[in-house]
């Protein structure tokens, strides 16, 4: 029998409920609930500006007949290109009431990113910041822009926090010029409108488009349902013990699904707080610990490395949190004892539990139980969630200790890719149970109890400090530049980011290898990749080593990498 049938993980459990009761609703209908249930509860906390969820919902409600006035309804794209900010949450919720989908992406993006997102997206709407608008302003999409909706940081700010921005940051932001596109945040929300009203769509409808990368390197649009999002939300905080009562840092950004579909939409569903961080350091995030007191804490390893060395927290009060989770990097056992036992030392009992997912399932899907850790494991999967190792390319599944590739299935499963039903057969398939199972391309194992191991990832994808980058999306940009005949980019070994991008290069002309054409070349992405893409150094070969089919041997690389680096360690 399947051990997806049998699910020996279920005795792990403790206290986490084995199934729960997923609303029929939409994101907005969700929300709504949860704002009629605990109206006068805190929804968000952005720089000591709060909301509740009375206030929040009117908000999307009023920002949904905005939206609604600017043109958008069912089945419309709005591009949020926004940090975790109260503008971004209120336009991803009022999209949502509205029918249309918003398709979130970085704000540091590049103008040939932005460009590649609105031709995938079809959105005429952007939202931004004031500090973005000449990246916008130089855009020519396939179908123009029709509104650029810009918003400012201090929106929601106290007047002394706005003085103190202004200081800081907003007198170095250019003026933004006459544009017949541009609409102010804060203008639109002080209109008036007529009541725009809910959509008829379903909680099986499209809510939002989240992009990640395929085989290829192109950043591929994830089309994620409501039913997506409120499933994955209600399985992380029954995990993560969340309720009313508590608070969660939203350190990681609404672009990502970790950070919109943990951090901010899993608070929501469970009526606790989501503290709002825009832009993250560890710093920041250890002052937050001491002054906000957040129950939950999510982040990527680096960050709790970073937290267990941050001498400010030897001597703060840590016994505020009871869930630890980290995700998007494997866990170093180092790591995770030395941030345990600094919390135990400040008077908490918290476990750092690790986690599992990937954003074709909005985020995390299985994670390691409060009471039972074992060396090496990803976990177990979440309520509703199933899991199997399978013969690579096939439906096969093999038995416990064998590796193979894992596939999940459950409600948190995607709809498929943006336009791309070549893509979403390939990795959505029907197995003989008759469910619909995503093939993660990660291979790994499960041992007997339905303990699941990660080992590598099928795809070349380098994980750089949490983030994902796609080595063929940096190859095709170095391909580019007139110096490059041959170009290979990998991730290597970096004890503060995991991984580090390295890119190896062939010249032309092998005379100008040199520390001015490497300049060159990491500058020339710079302008065409989001900072994390880009190389941070380069190596020139005279040719680079080919496998046996005549592809470029990425794995000799790293290993000579390693190798090298090993060596110097022990001279």
């Amino acid at each position: 029998m399947s051990i997806a049938d049998t699910r020996p993980w279920l005795r792990f459990y403790g206290r986490v409920p084995h199934r729960l009761d997923y609303p029929q609703a939409t994101l907005y209908e969700a929300l709504a609930r949860t704002a009629a249930r605990v109206p006068d509860a805190i929804a968000w906390d952005f720089l000591d500006t709060e909301s509740t969820y009375r206030d929040f919902l009117a908000a999307i409600d009023h920002c949904a007949d905005a939206l609604a006035a600017l043109g958008l309804g069912t089945g419309d794209r709005i591009l949020v290109s926004m940090p975790t900010s109260p503008q971004g949450i209120i336009a991803f919720y009022a999209a949502n009431k509205l029918g249309a989908v918003p398709a979130m992406i970085h704000p540091l993006s590049t103008g040939p990113e932005i460009e590649h997102y609105l031709d995938a997206s079809g959105a005429r709407i952007a939202l931004t910041l004031d500090a973005f608008y000449r990246v916008f302003a130089g855009l020519k999409p396939r179908i123009p822009l029709d509104t650029l909706l810009l918003a400012r940081i201090p929106d929601y700010l106290s007047p002394l926090k706005k003085f103190g921005f202004w200081l800081a940051k907003g007198r170095k932001i250019p003026a933004v010029p006459a544009d017949p596109r541009v609409r102010w945040w804060s203008d639109v929300m002080g209109g008036t409108y007529p009541a725009a009203p809910r959509a008829a769509t379903t909680t099986d409808d499209p809510a939002a488009i989240l992009f990640s990368g395929g085989t290829t390197g192109v950043p591929k649009g994830i089309l994620l349902s409501s039913r997506n999002f409120i499933a994955e939300g209600m399985q992380a905080a029954a995990w993560g013990g969340m309720t009313q009562s508590d608070a969660i840092l939203a350190i990681l950004p609404i672009f990502h699904g970790f950070g919109l579909g943990v951090c901010v939409n899993a608070a929501f569903m469970a009526g606790g707080k989501s503290i709002l961080v825009p832009i993250f350091d560890a710093a920041t995030v250890a002052k937050l610990l001491r002054t906000k007191r957040p129950n939950l804490l999510v982040g990527v390893p680096t960050l709790y490395d970073a937290l267990s060395k941050d001498p400010s927290l030897a001597k703060s009060d840590l016994s505020c949190l009871h869930a630890t989770f980290s995700g998007a990097d494997t866990l170093p056992r180092p790591v995770k004892e030395r941030f345990e036992t600094l919390v135990a030392e400040r008077g908490g009992k918290v476990k750092l539990l690790e986690g599992y997912g990937l954003t074709e399932a909005v985020t995390a899907i299985m994670a390691t139980p409060l009471d039972e850790y074992r060396e090496g494991s990803i976990g177990i999967p979440f309520p509703d969630m199933l899991a199997k190792v399978c013969r690579p390319g096939t439906t096969e599944e093999l038995p416990p200790g064998a590796e193979g590739e894992i596939c999940v299935a459950g409600p948190a499963v995607m709809l498929g890719y943006l336009d791309d039903p070549e893509a979403t057969a390939a990795t959505l398939k029907t197995h003989p149970d008759g469910r619909t199972w995503l093939h993660t391309g990660d291979l790994g194992k499960v041992d007997a109890d339905g303990f699941f191991y990660f080992t590598v990832r099928a795809k070349r994808m380098i994980k750089s400090s949490g983030f994902n980058v796609y080595p063929a999306q940096v190859e095709a940009v170095l391909y580019k530049h007139p110096l490059v005949a041959e170009a290979c980019v990998v991730g290597v070994p970096d004890p503060s980011q995991v991984e580090r991008v390295k890119a190896y290069v062939v010249l032309k002309d092998a005379s100008q290898a040199g520390p001015a054409a490497e300049q060159a070349l990491i500058e020339h992405c710079r302008q065409q990749l989001i900072k994390w893409s880009c190389p941070r150094e380069v190596e020139f070969k005279a040719e680079l080593p080919k496998t046996r089919v005549g592809k470029i041997d990425y794995r000799m690389l790293v290993e000579e990498h390693v190798a090298r680096e090993g060596r110097k360690e022990s001279a």
